[in-house]
């Protein structure tokens, strides 16, 4: 088949991987080899069929005396800087590209050392991203935007700000992802302050900017700012900017954290009116944010609405039917998309764990945890043996708890060490209180301020007011503070 025919052949996109290997046959058997046309098409199937190694094979095997073009180069090396799994052999192909015997026919350009130096950041590669910059300087790429952009990226990626914010500042042109950049970068270090100034100053914004700072709030448990960002999204006067899906996703989180239901069915109708209700991930959050306002028939209505359901839906929905007490629908529910095929992760057989504690279903709870990773592959956490204890000592049965918190493989944790506590006291164990509490001081469970309030009480409960005297004045030595209590109440759509 003449070498025009099988180029157009190969320029259709319903052609498949087969049909490119066949392709590329003829082009060993049939004397087209000595054609650059076609195999340089040949190298473009391959990449966008997904072939890498083929492509590389062919890319760095064909031109023994030629040499590809740098468009060639490009699209391969951008091909694997894509994925983390496959970006180390974008600055792998990279190197070869420079060790060229004739490397002015083929030099690097802008898109070469921007797709290189995302491969560095995806590759967490911090030297090779900082001898990048190096090269870039030398070889007068700084003022591009994209290389730019993408030595702005890498830096944040590696928390160093400073310099991100170097290269940002020398930068003679920069665009909304340039902004946006740093922002994120600031936003991911806990240093909101710095980029809410950021955003103040940008000269452009658009959905991903508002996603950054909303979702940058979130992040860092400051939901009312993140509602408050909100708000001026919709008033904002950014040309064409609206709410898109991550800034949704990010706000019913907000709004589940502070129970805020009004506002949380407000964003609900507006997803509805924007025709965006179909969308996995929303219709997951929304499950989330009903069921932490316990509305959990209002999550169960968008769960029974869902067309596809991904194993995000059901950590969901079971999740939120064990928060809200009901722990036989949660098993329910778990025994259902097991059936299904889907298998379990971690978050959701906690999920089902804590339903079974609330619920006393003691030997279901035991089964779950005792078999998690034979038939499901997860390794029981320190929050699982939490749950086992917590089902226990709910139960009565705190002996048995005090034997798993003692048997763990790790060291337990100030949460758990007082849900025993807790458990010996509403069930007066008094006995069993004196041996947990002697083992609590030796693994120093209780530096936490709750931790020692609770072990006061409980003094004070067995009318030893001297031990509770001391346990308070230890407080006071060592200024541990018991913080006090606080939550969020919503008023008139307000909190």
């Amino acid at each position: 088949m003449h070498a025009r025919t099988l180029i157009q052949l190969l320029k259709h996109h319903c052609i498949g991987l087969y049909e490119i290997k066949c392709i590329h046959a003829q082009f060993i058997t049939h004397n087209h080899s000595s054609n650059p046309s076609l195999a340089s098409a040949l190298i473009r199937s391959y990449i966008a069929s997904q072939d890498l190694n083929s492509a590389q094979i062919l890319l760095l095997n064909y031109f023994p005396s030629s040499f590809p073009s740098p468009l060639l180069w490009n699209q391969i090396i951008q091909a694997y800087s894509k994925t983390p799994s496959h970006s180390l052999q974008s600055l792998l192909i990279f190197r070869r590209m420079l060790a060229l015997d004739r490397p002015t026919l083929c030099l690097p350009d802008k898109y070469t050392l921007t797709f290189v130096i995302t491969a560095c950041s995806r590759q967490c590669s911090n030297v090779c991203g900082e001898n990048l910059h190096g090269w870039v300087v030398k070889s007068g790429f700084e003022t591009d935007v994209f290389v730019g952009n993408a030595l702005v990226n890498f830096y944040c990626v590696f928390e160093k700000l400073g310099k991100a914010h170097k290269v940002f500042d020398e930068m003679p042109e920069r665009d909304v992802v340039t902004w946006t950049s740093l922002l994120r970068g600031y936003a991911h270090c806990r240093q909101m302050g710095v980029a809410s100034e950021l955003f103040c100053r940008m000269p452009e914004r658009n959905e991903v900017s508002w996603a950054v700072m909303i979702a940058g709030y979130v992040g860092n448990e400051r939901y009312s700012d993140a509602l408050r960002y909100f708000h001026d999204m919709l008033s904002s006067k950014d040309d064409g900017v609206q709410p898109n899906e991550a800034v949704l996703v990010s706000i019913l989180s907000a709004c589940a954290h502070l129970g805020a239901l009004d506002q949380g069915e407000w964003v609900h109708l507006y997803i509805d009116k924007r025709g965006l209700i179909g969308s996995p991930n929303l219709c997951n959050a929304l499950i989330d944010m009903y069921a932490r306002c316990g509305r959990i028939d209002c999550s169960m209505r968008v769960f029974n609405g869902m067309v596809k359901r991904d194993v995000f839906t059901w950590t969901s929905v079971i999740v939120g039917l064990s928060v809200n007490g009901v722990g036989k629908d949660a098993l329910r529910f778990f025994r259902e998309m097991v059936a299904e095929g889907i298998m379990p992760g971690s978050v959701m057989l906690l999920g089902v764990l804590n339903g079974c504690s609330h619920s006393g279903l003691v030997e279901e709870g035991c089964s779950i945890f005792y078999n998690m990773e034979h038939l499901w592959g997860v390794k029981p956490g320190i929050e699982h043996f939490g749950c086992l204890i917590d089902l226990f000592g709910r139960a009565g049965l705190v002996e048995k708890a005090f034997e798993v918190l003692k048997s763990m493989p790790m060291e337990p944790d100030v949460v758990m060490c007082r849900a025993l506590l807790s458990a010996c006291r509403v069930h007066g164990d008094f006995g069993l209180t004196e041996r947990i509490i002697d083992h609590i001081a030796r693994l120093d469970c209780s530096v936490y301020g709750g931790g020692y309030m609770l072990v006061s009480n409980i003094y004070a409960s067995l009318g030893r007011w001297d031990a509770a005297a001391a346990v308070r004045k230890k407080m006071s030595e060592e200024k541990i503070e018991h913080g006090p209590g606080f939550s969020w109440i919503e008023s008139s759509k307000s909190l």
